[in-house]
């Protein structure tokens, strides 16, 4: 499969989507600024020093300069920042997928640390932690009064290193005190199974670990399935907020034989690039429908666009984010990097999707729950709505983006329920299954 030796990132960052390209890339080298941009520069030294010395409380110089580099970055588009040497360690965390830590998923409940479920052969599993243990302390510090991910952060740390809970369980009178060693943590980027005689493919997140995860977990499906039984698959990109972006141009390529993936262009030609299909589909062109709705960004939309044109899959769902710029990671050194807005990326097709969003071919509205009912706004998502954002080229009054929810229960996911019923025939669409002779051009 394609790999690339630098980084590319496409992601949805709180609310907001972006598409990374990092390390070792050419850039464009830096002009001298004019007398004018010298002259603004000065004034602002000014000021730092003003404020640095005259403001009614001691400032944190170093708080100060952060807060300027970000506000020159957030005023060119929302998707521009500077990261300080914390924050990207922790983007270089969540890419590679894994991490030194315990293997909990944990939520927060009445100020406490919940334990949602223990990994499967994980340190925290080998200590009998437990779904719905409560945690108050960690290391002897007391929960409440943290954040989550302060939490999270605390928990975390280098392998072989321990750590000391202090557990709350129902049942159980006392506060359990357990002792855990850290270890190598690697993140579940692909949940899978089988669904009857069809395969189900949740893509959670487009990390150094998916399409690896993709493949094992095909096998697994095919496996338990058998191959000459496999019926299709269900690829659901819904609630992805991206990725590496050579992660999206693997799993597309898993399932092309050949043709273009995603292209890309900047303000010079050396961001413009073309990603091809290098053959060999994992499904021997057996049917597939992609799920998407308004969480699914970037690599999640790259994705689902190339299969889409390429008439690969029917995609199924809600209008997507519709984030299609690419942001370039420039290391820092000691200082951290930068994230800066550097290209815009482009669908087999030649179609921006940028404050538009990949249009299902099959739409299909999930239903809400009574208590979700007239909260529609608050669940839709879009960069279109995104202050600050950079104007698609098709972007038009629609916007992009729709409600970003999915059920717990898989009974009640109209939209997945939907994909299975076309895979097994019992409902019959025009776009269904997808006819690669009408692909495209590209």
């Amino acid at each position: 499969m394609f790999r690339r030796a630098s980084l590319l990132f496409a992601g949805a960052l709180v609310g907001a989507a972006s598409t990374l390209l990092v390390a070792g890339q050419p850039l464009m080298p830096a002009n001298a600024a004019g007398t004018e941009t010298y002259r603004q520069l000065a004034i602002f030294g000014d000021i730092f020093e003003r404020v640095r010395a005259n403001y009614v409380e001691e400032p944190d110089e170093k708080e100060l300069v952060e807060s300027a580099i970000n506000g020159m970055l957030t005023s060119l588009d929302p998707h521009s920042s500077f990261l300080n040497a914390e924050d990207a360690e922790d983007m270089r965390t969540q890419t590679r997928g894994e991490f030194g830590g315990l293997g909990i998923e944990v939520t927060m409940e009445d100020e406490l640390v919940k334990v949602i479920t223990p990994m499967y052969g994980t340190p925290a599993e080998d200590a009998g932690v437990l779904a719905g243990d409560l945690i108050s302390r960690i290391d002897g510090e007391e929960v409440r009064g943290l954040t989550l991910q302060e939490a999270v952060e605390k928990m975390r740390g280098p392998v072989n290193t321990p750590i000391d809970l202090t557990i709350l369980r129902e049942g159980v009178d006392e506060p359990l005190e357990i002792t855990i060693i850290r270890d190598i943590i690697k993140l579940q980027a692909v949940k899978f199974r089988a669904e009857g005689d069809i395969g189900y493919m949740r893509v959670i997140s487009f990390t150094e670990q998916t399409y690896d995860d993709l493949r094992d977990g095909l096998e697994q499906i095919t496996e338990e399935i058998g191959e000459d039984n496999l019926q299709g698959l269900v690829l659901d990109l819904r609630l992805n907020p991206g990725g590496l972006l050579d992660q999206a141009i693997n799993i597309s390529d898993a399932f092309m034989d050949k043709g273009l993936i995603v292209s890309t262009r900047g303000r010079d030609d050396r961001d413009s690039r073309r990603f091809s299909a290098r053959g060999g589909d994992l499904l021997d062109g057996k049917p597939i429908v992609v799920l998407i709705n308004g969480g699914s960004a970037s690599a999640s939309e790259i994705v689902a666009g190339a299969l889409q044109d390429h008439r690969r899959a029917t995609v199924v769902g809600t209008q997507s984010f519709g984030k299609g710029s690419v942001q370039t990671i420039i290391p820092l050194g000691e200082a951290g990097a930068l994230r800066l807005t550097t290209a815009l990326y482009y669908t087999p097709s030649g179609n921006s999707i940028q404050g538009t969003g990949i249009t299902p071919d099959i739409e299909v509205q999930q239903t809400l729950p009574e208590e979700l009912q007239g909260r529609e706004d608050e669940l839709a998502r879009g960069e279109s709505d995104l202050r600050g954002h950079i104007q698609g080229e098709a972007e038009d009054e629609n916007g992009s983006g729709s409600i970003a929810y999915v059920p717990q229960e898989a009974e009640e996911d109209d939209q997945l329920q939907y994909a299975l019923s076309l895979l097994r025939g019992e409902v019959a669409h025009a776009a269904f299954p997808a006819d690669p002779s009408k692909a495209l051009p590209n």
